[in-house]
């Protein structure tokens, strides 16, 4: 549930109905809860889930995966439910190599990787902002709990309104490129469990 919930236009010269919206979907309630209520605004919302492992059947059954198993499952049902289309990108391949073998190389060096702010830097938001292009979108959104400011032609990430789900570190590397392109709707948000 979301207490103090304000969400500004994703796109200041176009009306909800006329904005096309690719939302990140990793099947958890936050990314789910954005591409929920961005549709009930009038939103085009197209839903997309990465699968970055267990095409083989191993992380299937399990909960919590992170883009793989149950929840690219309840990515779909949760599309299914609310009523907009949704698809499934399998980046298996893509992300063993940009971010586990990358991550090992990086332990074996010595170094101590981030692995979720390598798969944001390449798989998350390089791809899916290509992907966004491709499906002819105005906005990539995700659940992230960060605060979007633009101001005379930059970007910056703030910390999110809730301070304890603030999400902004995990975005430190994200360029001005795809800054001009994501969204955040639930960073002006308190999250209440």
């Amino acid at each position: 549930m979301l207490k103090e919930f304000e969400i500004e236009p994703l796109l200041k010269d176009k009306a909800p109905h006329q904005t096309k919206a690719v939302v990140a979907m990793s099947g958890g309630v936050d990314s789910s809860v954005a591409a929920a209520l961005l549709h009930n605004l009038g939103y085009k919302v197209v839903g997309v889930t990465l699968q970055l492992y267990g095409t083989d059947g191993n992380a299937n059954a399990r909960k919590g995966a992170c883009c793989a198993g149950q929840d690219i499952y309840d990515a779909k049902r949760v599309a299914e439910s609310v009523g907009f289309p949704h698809y499934i990108l399998n980046y298996e391949e893509i992300f063993k190599k940009e971010v586990i073998e990358d991550f090992a190389s990086t332990y074996m060096r010595g170094e101590t990787p981030i692995p979720c702010v390598r798969c944001n830097q390449t798989v998350k938001f390089r791809d899916l902002l290509q992907v966004t292009k491709n499906l002819g979108a105005d906005v990539l959104v995700t659940g992230h709990y960060v605060r979007r400011l633009e101001k005379n032609g930059e970007v910056k990430l703030c910390r999110s309104i809730d301070k304890s789900k603030d999400q902004s570190y995990f975005l430190f590397a994200t360029t001005q490129e795809q800054l001009k392109l994501l969204r955040f709707p639930l960073g002006g948000s308190i999250k209440v469990i």
